[in-house]
């Protein structure tokens, strides 16, 4: 192509300002004898292709907008531009490919001029709108064929949450030990177990025997503690190592009983009975009460295996206390009724509210896994825990 001359880029300022002036007419011819002396470059073909927009001419403009793109396909006005007219052709879905590609051009691209930017912005909104037209189209139809969300459809809900609304998807990392083969659960529901209403009946005679012992000097040391070599979990969670904001009081720690404890609390002992905990030497079963001070996070982290679940059974929850999220779900914990989840998965807690929460927190084996899989898991971790002598904790 050759260099335009100054006649040839005086005639692209006369169009450029005949656009301006809403003279598509003249804009085009302008473009036009600019295109026949070859000198037709992207902003001359992608000007062409806003005159012939101005006198819906639609084949000759997207023949423009093409031949701009084809000699400069990353021409983020160009993209913009084809996106915007196939969208007022009614051919929103193949718009949107055409803004998305222009979205992911400006990704890098930092201080834009305000007509691109304000273009990006309709790109937005297009997939905004797309987002919605599609959840209405499908939950319409849902509904027609008599669905109802509820209890009984909560995996179906969830599949809806991450094809609707965009949520991640999370999958068991555990931190230790990985057991193939286990379903990606989040939270599993207390039905599932017959153990559980034996513990939950409890939940008043192990809050009485939690409040007497709160009323004295308190028993709750940190959760994260450390001493000159170690730091349980080896991490601080934020500032949580020492501290008090995240209290355990223990019944059983790394598969011990602690006898000044477990005398306080009887009927918690026995309740604990029912639930089928792990047993490996010096590692499990872990049970406690775990207290989170008002204000108090515990930030996203995953547990050390994915062998067990981690259960909670609400204590004192005080109004609006927060909840507990695992993967992408959140369930606010309701005093007498068991959480339990797979703490594999990332997870995190926190309570807002301006009282203390406490849940009482223990272990219990998968249900997925055989007998002879949960002596063989006990027999691994403890051959792991006689090689390092390892002290790795989890729960929250």
């Amino acid at each position: 192509m050759n260099n335009p001359s100054a006649g040839h880029q005086a005639q692209v300022k006369q169009a450029v300002a005949a656009l301006q002036a809403g003279d598509g007419k003249t804009a085009r011819e302008t473009f036009e004898r600019v295109i026949a002396a070859g000198h037709g470059d992207t902003s001359v073909w992608l000007g062409l292709a806003f005159a012939c927009a101005r006198l819906d001419d639609e084949a000759a403009t997207l023949e423009a907008v093409d031949r701009s793109l084809a000699l400069e396909p990353r021409n983020l006005r160009a993209v913009l531009f084809k996106a915007d007219w196939l969208e007022r052709q009614g051919r929103g879905r193949q718009a949107l490919e055409y803004f998305q590609q222009a979205l992911n051009l400006a990704a890098n691209a930092g201080q834009l001029p305000s007509d691109i930017a304000q273009g990006l912005q309709r790109a937005q909104a297009a997939f905004a709108r797309q987002r919605e037209e599609y959840k209405s189209h499908l939950l319409e139809r849902l509904r027609a064929s008599g669905f109802e969300p509820g209890p009984g459809s909560r995996r179906f809900q969830q599949s809806l949450d991450i094809i609707l609304e965009g949520k991640q998807v999370y999958y068991q990392e555990p931190r230790r030990y990985y057991y193939p083969g286990l379903p990606q659960i989040q939270f599993y529901e207390r039905d599932q177990f017959e153990w559980v209403a034996a513990v939950e009946a409890a939940t008043d005679d192990i809050r009485a025997e939690l409040k007497v012992v709160m009323s004295g000097p308190s028993k709750f040391s940190p959760y994260l503690a450390t001493d000159a070599t170690h730091l349980k979990q080896n991490r601080d969670y934020e500032g949580l190592a020492n501290s008090d904001a995240w209290g355990a009081l223990f019944l059983w720690d790394y598969g011990r009983l602690v006898p000044e404890v477990a005398r306080l609390f009887p009927a918690t002992v026995r309740a604990l009975q029912a639930a089928p905990m792990p047993v490996v030497p010096g590692q499990a079963p872990m049970a406690l009460f775990s207290r989170l001070t008002p204000g108090t996070r515990i930030p996203p982290h995953n547990g050390v295996l994915n062998t067990r679940l981690i259960c909670h059974l609400p204590i004192i929850v005080p109004e609006n206390c927060g909840a507990l999220r695992v993967g992408n779900e959140e369930r606010a914990w309701v005093e007498g009724e068991m959480l339990i989840f797979d703490d594999s998965i990332e997870h995190e807690a926190w309570n807002t509210s301006e009282e203390e929460r406490v849940v009482l927190l223990f272990e219990v084996w998968r249900p997925e896994l055989s007998e002879e899989e949960r002596g063989l898991v006990s027999e691994i971790l403890t051959a792991v825990k006689e090689f390092y002598g390892d002290r790795d904790g989890g729960g929250i």
